[in-house]
């Protein structure tokens, strides 16, 4: 089941369950004195609670798009470095430069290639990406400067490897979702309050409120898949791509991650 299909059905769910509670209400008989009148301490309770859950949804949302965000920024630098990595090689004597970017072009068609797939469905990097990424760090750091313009060289590439390696390890560290279960346990609780106090404001089978009772569950129902859908930064509908790897190495020709 794709994404948006799941959507779409959590949304009709979400509609379903109101028209049910509805007309299962409907059926039951309200006394005169309560069928127009609510308890003002009811709407009390019902504003704040959505307020306060409306702040919850906000900061879940901005927290999963934050993280996204993050994500997509090591990628970002991790491609840069790398890219930099093999152009200041330009310094190296043949044999050592083409040594050097044998060493990003495999690391980088490996992660593109194999490890991409494996972080989506594991959550993790792998250590085979480890093995070819600490074979590029010692090639560099174990030659000696030969000349004085290696010498210069020398702790720019490696600081470029440095900042590579570290945005590997947040790639790593973000893969996966990142939203605790006890957070979902309390969107996903709170929508089920949120939603139900509709019901204690008395609502009836009028074409208005049944609409608006409506909108407002497909509207929970909407937030809490874009928290979901973003949650894991690497997978689902709108995640991170490999696109900087591929717009920074194309005579690599890498296909999609």
């Amino acid at each position: 089941m794709s994404e948006w299909v799941a959507l779409i059905v959590a949304m009709a769910s979400a509609c379903a369950v109101v028209v049910a509670v509805v007309v299962l209400r409907k059926r039951r008989p309200i006394p005169a004195e309560s069928a127009d009148e609510t308890p003002d301490v009811i709407e009390y309770i019902t504003m704040m609670i959505g307020v306060v859950y409306a702040i919850v949804l906000g900061l879940a949302i901005a927290g999963v798009w934050d993280a996204r965000s993050s994500a997509q920024d090591d990628l970002f630098h991790e491609a840069q470095s790398l890219r930099e990595v093999s152009d200041r090689a330009v310094i190296y004597p043949a044999e050592f430069r083409d040594q050097v970017r044998a060493d990003v072009d495999a690391y980088v068609s490996y992660v593109v290639n194999t490890e991409w797939s494996y972080m989506q469905k594991t959550g993790g990097i792998t250590g085979k990406g480890d093995e070819l990424f600490q074979k590029l760090q010692n090639d560099v750091a174990t030659r000696s400067p030969a000349s004085d313009l290696e010498s210069q060289g020398y702790q720019p590439i490696m600081d470029r490897i440095s900042q590579a390696s570290e945005s590997r390890n947040a790639r790593g560290q973000n893969a996966g979702p990142t939203m605790p279960g006890v957070v979902w346990l309390g969107l996903i609780g709170g929508a089920v309050v949120t939603v139900g106090m509709l019901f204690a404001l008395q609502i009836r089978r009028t074409p208005r409120e049944l609409i608006l009772a409506l909108c407002f569950s497909v509207l929970i129902a909407f937030l809490l898949f874009i928290i979901w859908d973003f949650d894991n930064p690497f997978s689902r509908s709108v995640s991170v791509t490999t696109q900087p790897f591929q717009d920074l190495f194309p005579s690599l020709n890498l296909g999609d991650g």
